[in-house]
């Protein structure tokens, strides 16, 4: 943890050197390219030592895939190499060192890497092996047109602002960056003119930045504050279930569960900053003529804290990753899109049995809260008073429902979650299966989804 906090300050120190000195004005793309490169590999070393051998290993295998698999293939190949990589790290970990995160535990810029490289091999399946007009819009957006030379691989797999925590970002955007294109790239999407500009403008990250590390320096206090004073284990303590109310469990659920997240508010704005202050990140500008730099966020703590529903809580919690697993798995699933997606998003993240448990709820969950906003919430938008009672009581409902499906993925193994589950009568498993048998579904077929994806293209080829 020393390291990666030491690691991470300094890739933030670096990345504003980065960005002053080596500019786009100031330095090729092939050095940019290259520092980028060899600081991101210091970095994997310096924090886990040999362990690292594993991060270019995978990187290596999946280069000599890009450049010899066939495109039609080259996704599938891409895909089973790395998850097979990852997994086969997984279960290593969990023989040589049991349960438990320790500080050799090299699997989160593995699982990132891992993110990176099958987005990559997807985006060039989509750029030279399909056609345009099979392809959403935002995969058009995206499809890469060539394979990269080595060094822009490296690059964009190891560089020193997201190997330690990420975010997964795209392959052209990142690019772009490095050659100077990603800011009036992203001001032209928006039609700065339209913004009240006169002339193309050049935004600094620096506030952004300053932002981001209010918040990181917020979120450390919560964490040495709260964390530790309000374990998740506590709610299977026998004397705490044996006098504590089932109600007041509940509400003592919803607090540690609140206690684990300043750890990830930490580490996921920190490594926003880290990116912002190398000048990457911008997304555009908003309504209101502000300067956004929240392309590569990874969450956004006021939407996840009001949240109303189980979709809004997922789509702001681990932005880049749900984006990650939209881009390869729901938008190219022919089957199944939801029960896929949170299957590989459990494997993703290990094998754990507490991750499988997280993640089987989190489908019945998701499916039952689809299943009552479609039949009840028109209900609700006649008056003000009703809408603001439905949003409290979907509010409640909503964030107790993530602490329940959670708390396994904390746990880590089988007896712990069971012993949970068991002691608040496993009311979330029953009541979605109610929802589900008595409330009609109105499921989207997966030839709907693609209907629509290709009338919205046709739209903005019009335009």
């Amino acid at each position: 943890q020393i390291n990666f906090v030491a690691c991470q300050l300094f890739a933030l120190l670096a990345a504003f050197w980065f960005r002053i000195y080596l500019s786009p004005s100031h330095a090729s793309s092939a050095v940019r390219h290259a520092f980028a490169t060899l600081f991101g590999i210091y970095f994997a070393v310096f924090c886990f030592g040999w362990y690292s051998i594993h991060l270019f290993v995978l990187v290596m295998m999946n280069y000599g895939i890009m450049n010899m698999a066939s495109i039609p293939n080259i996704h599938r190949y891409s895909f089973v190499v790395a998850m097979g990589y990852l997994t086969l790290c997984h279960i290593s970990r969990i023989y040589i060192f049991h349960y438990g995160i320790l500080t050799t535990d090299f699997s989160g810029p593995l699982m990132i890497i891992t993110q990176k490289i099958t987005t990559l091999a997807c985006q060039l399946h989509d750029g030279i092996g399909r056609q345009a007009e099979e392809l959403t819009a935002e995969q058009n957006r995206l499809a890469v047109k060539s394979r990269p030379s080595l060094l822009e691989y490296l690059s964009y797999l190891l560089n020193f602002m997201s190997i330690i925590a990420g975010p997964c970002s795209n392959y052209k955007d990142y690019i772009a960056f490095i050659e100077g294109r990603h800011v009036h790239m992203k001001l032209l999407e928006v039609n700065w003119k339209q913004k009240g500009y006169d002339r193309l403008p050049d935004p600094s990250p620096t506030g952004a930045v300053m932002y981001k590390l209010c918040i990181t320096l917020v979120s450390l206090i919560l964490f040495l504050t709260l964390t530790k004073n309000f374990p998740m284990a506590y709610i299977i303590d026998n004397e705490f279930l044996d006098k504590t109310p089932f109600l007041s469990r509940l509400g003592y659920l919803y607090v540690v569960t609140q206690a684990a997240k300043p750890k990830y508010y930490f580490a996921w704005t920190l490594a926003d900053a880290v990116n912002n202050a190398a000048g990457y990140g911008f997304s555009g500008v908003d309504e209101r003529g502000t300067f956004r730099w929240d392309l590569l966020s990874n969450l956004n703590i006021w939407n996840i804290e009001t949240a109303t529903s189980f979709k809004m809580y997922i789509e702001n919690w681990n932005i880049q990753t749900a984006a990650w697993l939209k881009r390869v798995c729901y938008d190219r699933a022919p089957w199944y899109p939801t029960a896929l997606t949170f299957i590989l998003s459990a494997l993703w993240h290990g094998i754990y049995p507490g991750y499988y448990f997280t993640f089987l709820t989190g489908i019945l969950i998701t499916l039952a809260a689809r299943a009552i906003r479609n039949n009840c919430r028109h209900y609700f938008l006649s008056s003000v008073p009703l809408k603001i009672a439905y949003d409290v009581v979907t509010w409640a409902v909503t964030q107790l429902a993530v602490c329940y499906t959670v708390a396994p993925f904390v746990m880590l193994a089988v007896e712990p979650t069971i012993k949970f589950y068991k002691s608040v009568y496993f009311h979330m498993h029953i009541l979605s299966i109610l929802v589900l048998l008595l409330l009609p579904t109105r499921p989207q077929t997966h030839s709907v989804r693609r209907a629509q994806n290709q009338a919205m293209l046709n739209s903005i080829k019009r335009k």
